[in-house]
């Protein structure tokens, strides 16, 4: 299921929550939230014995260890209420420069590889321009790759995917 804003993100809840239990009843030891919204993040801790990681609030913690300020590149517009207020939840307003859209699908992140990427890293140089930042997060799952692609910016870039991963390695 494609989560593009929080209409699609409480649609996807209630098969979250399935995936939820059958990850606990089978004994995850952590359990990955995959999306950058971090859809039902709160009700699936409700449901779990094991640590729920959001991918966006692995990301949003490491961004503010980097320095005192981040900026947010994610895909579309609809996105970014969702994720300011994550932020504020998460007690990290105070870090956030800007979250940002690129304007981007996630499909074309997919099915336009190429241009894509050229139109968030676009954002990504816009951020370190204009928001006095000292990171970017990359706000969805399907930009994992642009961490390899983007030796050019200078700038600290931090993925969800693999914060997520490495907090869930210490349980």
């Amino acid at each position: 299921m494609l989560v593009q804003g929080e209409k699609d993100g409480n649609a996807a809840i209630p098969h979250l929550l399935d995936l939820v239990k059958q990850a606990d009843e089978s004994g995850a030891k952590a359990i990955i939230i995959g999306c950058f919204d971090d859809t039902g993040l709160n009700a699936a801790r409700e449901n779990a014995s094991c640590p729920v990681i959001g991918i966006g609030q692995a990301a949003y913690h490491l961004a503010s260890l980097y320095g005192r300020r981040f900026s947010v590149v994610t895909t579309l517009e609809v996105s970014v209420p969702i994720l300011a207020s994550n932020i504020n939840s998460y007690g990290l307003g105070n870090n956030l420069a800007r979250v940002r859209a690129s304007g981007v699908t996630l499909l074309a992140l997919e099915d336009d590889r190429g241009n894509a990427t050229r139109r968030v890293k676009d954002e990504i140089s816009a951020a370190l321009a204009e928001d006095n930042t000292d990171s970017v997060v990359l706000g969805c799952a399907g930009m994992v790759h642009i961490v390899d692609e983007s030796e050019d910016l200078p700038v600290k870039l931090i993925d969800g995917v693999h914060s997520a991963v490495k907090l869930a390695s210490l349980f």
